[in-house]
């Protein structure tokens, strides 16, 4: 069985891949989400990276942030009748073999989409003094001890409350540089700078902005272990860490700009998978897309997953769209459109990587629209057979044991039984079957204790000679298949 991560982001920021629009019924709503988890499994995908708090609000049940306008239509307003997006999509990208990711946005507080009106509820009015205008969208102080602690409150209680496959950040920390209304560029942080400063701190600015953001990817990444040692916390970086590395590389520094410093992100080992946003195309000068890949792979000193982003919304792009970010709101990169052969030839210089084992793809509406037939594409051509996510054995110690499985005749046909060993969590069940001399495999949800082997083999008009199943734990590691003959 193939291992590779093949994972796309669907945002919710200006209702960019869902809902379509803001207010929509909840049946319809529902309906969107459904399609969205039925496509991605067709193209072969096996994650769903779902944004579920854009700009300090909640596109779940939260007790600590308003529910988001892009969803309801306005801040605070809940869906009626009420329901909960993030407990259904997770449900239902398991059903379907789909592991779902949370993707969270750290500090912006509004973006410049938002029409209505924030909700007391926001953290621009409950705390107004943690909160700064900055160009045309608001900004939660990374220089704020109370915006960390306000972060990891919200990320924990989504952690501790849905069986999330992962936590996700997109490459927002400071903001991108605007144009403030009195001209300057620079962040307004002089507050939190000052009580710093007055406190006995020695850092330089910069480096002190970067210090901030540190210190909440590690804290994230400690607590979210603690919590459940299971869940994958990823970050996907904007692209160039900085300029000049490796040398023919130029463009945008993320470390001076968004103080970011993503490199050490990777070489301390504090995320689980890095996706570093590599938006252009396999040629173009500057930011080669193999040779941006290969140095993030270089910089991988532990090991960890690097599955690089990739701009599959550019294909077919309409002229003057630039987007540099996972949500689309950033800058940097030419609006020229692409064709299908771009992606494919970018997932193929991927797999050729040593170290890089998998991809994801921005955004779910290109596969949705197929865009230039890529998502066809990717289906026929590169995502045909399934693939299981790659393991994380560092994440937990345990050993799952061999599962008990059986094939029974029940009523008019047979039944395929099964059970983990224990009290093991069974994340997946991978199926193998062998058809007419050749194996075809199904991924299927944990939680399954029975299936009738008709379902299993609906597309096939031969009877199976064998069935295997193999036991897959909540961070990928596999027993021994168990092979049985059909009776």
């Amino acid at each position: 069985m193939a291992r590779e991560f093949r994972g796309v982001w669907v945002a919710t920021v200006r209702n960019i891949d869902w809902p379509s629009t803001p207010g929509l019924p909840p049946s319809f709503a529902k309906a969107e989400l459904i399609a969205i988890l039925d496509r991605a499994r067709a193209v072969g995908l096996n994650a769903v990276i779902l944004q579920v708090r854009p700009a300090g609000d909640a596109l779940y049940a939260s007790t600590i942030e308003p529910w988001s306008e892009y969803l309801t239509g306005r801040q605070g307003r809940a869906p009626v009748p009420r329901w909960d997006p993030l407990a259904f999509a997770v449900r239902e990208a398991h059903a379907r073999g789909l592991e779902l990711h949370a993707w969270f946005n750290p500090y912006r507080a509004q973006e410049p989409s938002a029409k209505g009106p924030l909700s007391p509820r926001h953290i621009a009015r409950s705390y107004p003094a943690l909160v700064k205008r900055y160009g045309r969208q608001l900004w939660m102080d990374p220089g704020e001890p109370a915006v960390r602690r306000r972060t990891l409150r919200v990320v924990l209680d989504v952690v501790r409350r849905y069986d999330v496959d992962g936590v996700h950040l997109d490459d927002y920390f400071y903001p991108y540089p605007e144009r403030r209304p009195n001209g300057s560029t620079e962040f307004p942080d002089d507050r939190s700078w000052k009580r710093y400063r007055e406190s006995g701190g020695t850092l330089a600015r910069d480096d002190w902005r970067r210090a901030n953001v540190d210190r909440l990817i590690d804290t994230l990444h400690k607590a979210i272990r603690k919590a459940k040692p299971w869940v994958k916390f990823g970050i996907s970086p904007f692209g160039i860490w900085r300029p000049g590395n490796p040398e023919n590389v130029t463009g945008f520094d993320a470390y001076e700009k968004l103080y970011a410093d993503s490199r050490r992100w990777l070489r301390e080992g504090w995320a689980d998978y890095f996706s570093p946003q590599l938006y252009w195309p396999m040629e173009q000068e500057g930011q080669r897309y193999g040779d941006l890949l290969r140095w993030w792979v270089e910089q991988d000193s532990l090991q960890r997953h690097v599955w690089p982003g990739n701009y599959t919304s550019r294909v077919e792009g309409r002229s003057g769209d630039s987007l540099s970010s996972a949500d689309g709101s950033g800058a940097g990169v030419s609006p020229a459109a692409w064709r299908r052969d771009e992606i494919l030839a970018q997932v193929r210089a991927t797999r050729a990587q040593p170290g890089a084992t998998g991809n994801v793809h921005f955004s779910m509406k290109a596969l949705l629209d197929d865009r230039d037939s890529v998502g066809t594409a990717l289906e026929r051509l590169l995502y045909a057979e399934p693939a299981l996510v790659p393991a994380s054995p560092w994440m937990t110690r345990g050993v799952i044991g061999p599962p008990a499985v059986a094939l029974r005749e029940r009523g008019s046909g047979v039944v395929l039984t099964l059970s983990p060993a224990g009290k093991d969590v069974v994340r997946w069940w991978l199926v193998q079957l062998r058809l007419g001399g050749r194996w075809e495999s199904r991924v299927l949800d944990g939680t399954l204790r029975a299936l009738a082997l008709s379902e299993l083999v609906r597309a096939s008009f031969v009877s199976p000679e064998l069935v295997a199943v193999t036991a897959v734990d909540r961070v990928g590691v596999t027993t021994a298949p168990v092979v049985l003959r059909l009776p």
